[in-house]
C-alpha cells in the first residue's frame, strides 16, 4: 500500500485523499488495564445535554475537527463544515436513534461535544469514565486525542488530571457501523443502538489509590477427577485482593467489614496484595439476598463496597448453591425498551426484575452482550442469579486475531466490573457458534481467560444441537463447567419429535441449561394451536417443551427466549412488525402473553 503525505505533491488535500484516516487513532487503544473501581468515588457527572452531529462522512476525524482551527497560518479564517456550538442536544446516556425519526435507522459516527468547568484540588488524579459507548469511541479533551475504545457494552477510562483546565471542551466520535470483524459481527438478531448510552463522568482519586479490588468466598478444591467443584457451601474462608496505583506501592491496605466484626491487614507489595481469613458470614441466596457493607483504605484513598458470600459450584452433574443442589428457574432478556433502547433506567430494571420474580425466576440470562452494571448490583440487592456474557455471537471471524483480542478485552472488562457481584454465578463466552476448529481454539482461549480473571464462578456459553446427530455434541463441552443448548422444536424445527430423542441419545457428564427455546406470538392476537405467531400456539409451544425439559435429569435450568418483545431490523412479518415477538411479555411489558402463565406455573411446580 502507498501511502501520500501532504507534501509529497501541491494539489493534495489531506482530508479527502487520505483514505486511511482512521489508523493513528487505532494506536492509543485503552482497554482493561485502564479500568478503575468506582464504586462510591468521588465523581462528577457528565450526564446531561450534549451537543450532537451526525457526521456519516467522518469528516470529525478526516478533517481534524477536534483541533478547531479557524484560521490559516496568517490568521485569515475559512468556511469551516461544523459549529460546535449551534448543534442540536441529545441527553447522555440515551441512543441516538430515539432521537428524530430521521436517525432511527442510521448507522455510522455521530459526534458529540460537551464544555465544563472544572477545579482542580492538590495531590490528586482524575479519570474520565465511560459506562459504554456503542460499539466504537474515540475520544479529545481539549483539542487533543486521548485515546479509543472498541467494544460496545462494557467500561473505560482514561486517565486525563494533566490535561484538565477550568474551563473545558470533551469531544467524542461515536461509531455504530456494524463489521464482518467486529464483537459481534455484522449480522445479529438486535437492533444497533448508537450513542453514548450509558453515564459519563469524572472519578477524582489520591496520587496513590485503590486501583482494583476483589472479595470472594475461597472456592473448594476441585476433586482432581472431572474437574468438578467439591462444596459443602459451609466454609466461612473469605479472600481479598487489591491493587494499588501509584508512587506508594508497599505497605498495607486496610480491609473493614463492621457486620462480620473484620477488620484485616492486606500486606501490598509492588502494588499487589492478597490476604484469606476466616468469617461467618450470612451467605448470599435469592432467598438470602444478603449484603455486607465493607471498605478499604491504603494511605489517603478509601473505597466502599457493598457485596455478598455464597459459593456457587457443579458436581455429578448438578449445580449447587452454598452447597444446597438449585435448579435455575430462568429467562432471557435483552436490554431494550419502547422508550429508551439500550439506556434503560434504573427503574426500568428494577421493573424487569420484579416481573422475572412474579413469574417465578431465580435466574435471568443477560443476553447477548453485558448490560449496564446496575443490573448486578440491583440483582445483588433483590436476589436474582446472572448469567453474563459477551458478543461472541453466531460467525464471528474466528480466525482473526484481532478479533480475538477485541473478545477478550471485552470479557475481561465485564468480569473486572461484575466480580464481586454475588448474583453473578456464570459467565457466558459465546452463543450458536459452529463448531469448527477455529472457534473451538477462540473460545477455548476465553473461558482460560475468565477462569484466570475470576474462579470462584462457572463457565458456559449457549450451543447448539447437532441436527444431524440428534444429540448434545460440542468440543467446547470440555472447557465448560456448564453447557447451555439453545433449541427451537416446535417453532424453527417443526418436528418436534426430535427433541425428546436428542436427550435420549444424549449423556452428558455436565449439568445442561436450556439456554433458550420458544416460538414467535403477536400480543393479544388469540388464535389456534398451530397457527403460526399466535399466542395459542406459543403456549402449546412452551406446554410441550415443558413437559419434555421437566422430565431430563441432567437438564439443571431453564432460560426460555425471551421475557418480552424487543425491536429487530430482521423480522419482516407482518406479525413481527420489525420486532421479535417471542416475548412473554408485549414490548412495553404492559401485557403478559398466555405462556407467562404456563411457565410460572412449571417453576411454581419445581
Amino acid at each position: 500500500m502507498i501511502f501520500i503525505k501532504k507534501t509529497d505533491i501541491g494539489n493534495f488535500t489531506e482530508s479527502i485523499h487520505l483514505k486511511d484516516y482512521e489508523r493513528p487513532f487505532y494506536e492509543k487503544q485503552i482497554g482493561v488495564d485502564g479500568l478503575i473501581c468506582d464504586y462510591g468515588r468521588e465523581r462528577i457527572s457528565l450526564d446531561g445535554e450534549w451537543r450532537f452531529g451526525v457526521d456519516q462522512y467522518d469528516n470529525c476525524l478526516r478533517s481534524k475537527w477536534y483541533e478547531e482551527v479557524y484560521a490559516d497560518g496568517d490568521g485569515r479564517p475559512f468556511p469551516l463544515d461544523f459549529s460546535f456550538e449551534q448543534w442540536e442536544t441529545i441527553t447522555v446516556p440515551s441512543c441516538w436513534n430515539l432521537l428524530k425519526e430521521r436517525y432511527f435507522l442510521y448507522e455510522g459516527s455521530s459526534v458529540y461535544v460537551r464544555d465544563f468547568p472544572f477545579e482542580a484540588a492538590q495531590n490528586e488524579r482524575v479519570f474520565l469514565r465511560f459506562g459504554a459507548a456503542n460499539s466504537s469511541a474515540k475520544v479529545f479533551l481539549n483539542k487533543q486525542y486521548i485515546g479509543m475504545h472498541t467494544g460496545g457494552y462494557t467500561p473505560f477510562c482514561f486517565e486525563v488530571g494533566e490535561l484538565l483546565k477550568s474551563q473545558n471542551r470533551l469531544l467524542v466520535v461515536v461509531n455504530n457501523t456494524r463489521k464482518s470483524t467486529g464483537v459481534p459481527y455484522d449480522n445479529t438478531d438486535w437492533f444497533n443502538y448508537g450513542g453514548l448510552f450509558r453515564e459519563v463522568s469524572l472519578l477524582r482519586v489520591p496520587r496513590t489509590f485503590i486501583k482494583d479490588f476483589f472479595i470472594s468466598l475461597v472456592p473448594s478444591v476441585p476433586d482432581g477427577t472431572d474437574g468438578t467443584i467439591v462444596s459443602d457451601g459451609t466454609d466461612g474462608t473469605i479472600q481479598a485482593c487489591v491493587k494499588i496505583d501509584g508512587a506508594d506501592k508497599k505497605g498495607a491496605a486496610v480491609l473493614d467489614i463492621p457486620a462480620l466484626g473484620v477488620r484485616v491487614d492486606i500486606p501490598i507489595c509492588d502494588g499487589d496484595g492478597k490476604v484469606t481469613f476466616a468469617a461467618s458470614p450470612s451467605l448470599w441466596s435469592p432467598e438470602n439476598p444478603h449484603l455486607y457493607d465493607m471498605t478499604v483504605t491504603y494511605g489517603e484513598d478509601i473505597l466502599r463496597e457493598r457485596v455478598g458470600f455464597r459459593e456457587i459450584s457443579v458436581k455429578n452433574g448438578a449445580i449447587f448453591l452454598n452447597g444446597q443442589e438449585i435448579f435455575l428457574k430462568g429467562v432471557c432478556t435483552h436490554e431494550e425498551s419502547v422508550q429508551n433502547g439500550n439506556a434503560l433506567t434504573e427503574c426500568e430494571i428494577r421493573e424487569n426484575f420484579a416481573l422475572a420474580k412474579e413469574m417465578g425466576c431465580n435466574f435471568m440470562r443477560l443476553a447477548h452482550y453485558p448490560h449496564h452494571e446496575a443490573a448486578a448490583r440491583i440483582a445483588d440487592e433483590v436476589g436474582l442469579m446472572l448469567w453474563e456474557e459477551i458478543p461472541v455471537y453466531w460467525a464471528i471471524a474466528f480466525d482473526n486475531a484481532d478479533v480475538y483480542k477485541n473478545a477478550e478485552n471485552q470479557l475481561s472488562e465485564l468480569i473486572v466490573r461484575d466480580r464481586n457481584r454475588a448474583c453473578v454465578i456464570i459467565w457466558s463466552v459465546g452463543n450458536e457458534n459452529a463448531d469448527t476448529d477455529d472457534r473451538l481454539s477462540f473460545m477455548t482461549r476465553l473461558a482460560k481467560k475468565a477462569r484466570e480473571l475470576d474462579h470462584t464462578r462457572l463457565i458456559s456459553a449457549a450451543c447448539i444441537v447437532d441436527s444431524k446427530l440428534l444429540k448434545i455434541a460440542d468440543r467446547l463441552d470440555e472447557h465448560l463447567d456448564v453447557i447451555g443448548i439453545n433449541e427451537y422444536y416446535g417453532w424453527y424445527e417443526p418436528d418436534f419429535s426430535k427433541l425428546p430423542r436428542i436427550f435420549e441419545n444424549s449423556r452428558p457428564y455436565k449439568p445442561v441449561i436450556i439456554s433458550e427455546f420458544g416460538a414467535d406470538a403477536k400480543a393479544k392476537s388469540g388464535g389456534t394451536a398451530g397457527e403460526l405467531y399466535t399466542e395459542a400456539n406459543q403456549r402449546a409451544v412452551y406446554e410441550k417443551q415443558l413437559e419434555v425439559l421437566g422430565g431430563i435429569s441432567y437438564v439443571k435450568g431453564i432460560s426460555p427466549w425471551i421475557f418480552y418483545d424487543f425491536r429487530c431490523p430482521r423480522r419482516l412479518h407482518h406479525m413481527q412488525n420489525y420486532y421479535n415477538i417471542k416475548g412473554l411479555l408485549s414490548a412495553d411489558k404492559k401485557y403478559k402473553k398466555p405462556a407467562f402463565e404456563v411457565m410460572r406455573e412449571f417453576y411454581s411446580s419445581r
